[in-house]
């Protein structure tokens, strides 16, 4: 057992990637995605600070296995395919993951427009595996929401809906997704849902600034949550 242990322990030393090393091999992300990871919605390029290091992790390996990134109606994500490819192997895929676990966690400005209290209701199919705030369950394969850029959350609820996602054959949590996705009804309920999924994150921020969260629970800044206590954020 103890053996066994060690092995254990070494490996999830070796999976924790090196910060340093993914620092050069993120350059070829910079032009897209940004020097701190931020995202450029000009180029489709979502945020990607601050998303959990092991969905960074499989969606990396799944671009580069074409589970992602080959569908015909996935244009974007056919041009994120060969980015992936310049990633020799999983030490790399590790090191840069790393480097990008050092970036701040700013959000994003809202850009989605919808009716958050409606979201609120139709969020509820999700509260089983995303979490009741958006935070995601790894023991669920259930990345968390909040924080990532609105838009691209809208884009890829059209893409589980329309089967661009989901819908590969090895895509295994992809395929769990896509019946979720079938539950907003139209492009309206997308929005709202989404907007809602906005609204849990600024709430967080607003919390931890008022001492009401422990820094543990998340890092997200949002110069927006400077409003008085007690608003409606809605």
């Amino acid at each position: 057992w103890t053996l066994l242990a060690l092995a254990f322990a070494a490996g999830s030393a070796s999976a924790a990637g090196d910060p340093a090393a993914g620092k050069s091999l993120y350059a070829t992300c910079t032009a897209c995605h940004g020097p701190a990871g931020q995202g450029n919605k000009a180029l489709n390029a979502p945020k990607i600070a601050g998303q959990e290091d092991w969905y960074l992790t499989r969606q990396l390996q799944n671009y580069k296995k074409g589970i992602r990134g080959t569908h015909a109606g996935d244009t974007y994500g056919k041009q994120m395919a060969p980015m992936a490819m310049t990633l020799a192997d999983d030490a790399a895929i590790a090191n840069v993951v790393a480097y990008i676990g050092t970036f701040p966690d700013t959000a994003p400005a809202a850009t989605v427009t919808g009716d958050a209290a409606r979201g609120e209701t139709l969020y509820k199919t999700c509260i089983a595996c995303h979490g009741a705030k958006g935070e995601g369950n790894k023991a669920l394969n259930a990345p968390k929401l909040t924080g990532l850029s609105d838009w691209y959350a809208v884009t890829q609820l059209k893409h589980f809906k329309s089967g661009v996602r989901g819908s590969h054959a090895y895509d295994t949590y992809g395929k769990q997704m896509a019946p979720m996705s079938m539950t907003l009804a139209d492009d309206k309920a997308i929005m709202d849902v989404v907007a809602y999924i906005n609204s849990l994150g600024k709430q967080s921020a607003l919390a931890r600034q008022c001492g009401k969260a422990p820094a543990s629970s998340g890092r997200f800044f949002y110069p927006e949550a400077r409003l008085t206590v007690g608003r409606n954020l809605l």
